[in-house]
């Protein structure tokens, strides 16, 4: 099973390898999409993590008892066709190929099942054609 996820980690520094964690004592694989941690900053991951159900449901527990807070992603990627104009740009930036554009006919093609929500589209689409819902 998958789910996507958005870990928070407090200001304070995080001494336990987060990632390492969930594949030795969960048997979870954690794939980051997104990261911004800093130093004494709150540090945020958006990760889309895959296991067993229950072993998915141990390790976000944990990951609770550790103080980091875990949030499911509940957002979707919205796509204007109104205002898009094909430009590409947001296709360059799609870390799971959910965005591309159509081999003969150049339009945008969004596969909302490869989208993880990582966001990194919105920021590049020049026209702001791009947005998310909750």
């Amino acid at each position: 099973m998958k789910k996507r996820v958005t870990l928070t980690f407090p200001r304070r520094t995080v001494h336990i390898p987060i990632t390492y964690r969930l594949a030795k004592e969960f048997n979870v694989a954690a794939n980051i999409i997104r990261a911004q941690v800093a130093p004494n900053q709150v540090g945020k991951l958006v990760v889309e993590l895959l296991g067993d159900i229950d072993e998915l449901e141990a390790a976000i527990d944990w990951m609770r008892s550790q103080d980091v807070g875990v949030s499911f992603a509940s957002r979707e990627i919205v796509i204007d066709e109104n205002i898009c104009v094909d430009c590409g740009l947001c296709t360059g930036v799609c870390p799971t190929e959910a965005l591309n554009l159509h081999p003969q006919t150049f339009q945008l093609q969004f596969m909302r099942s490869r989208c993880v929500v990582c966001e990194q589209c919105i920021p590049t689409c020049p026209v702001q054609a791009i947005s998310t819902t909750f």
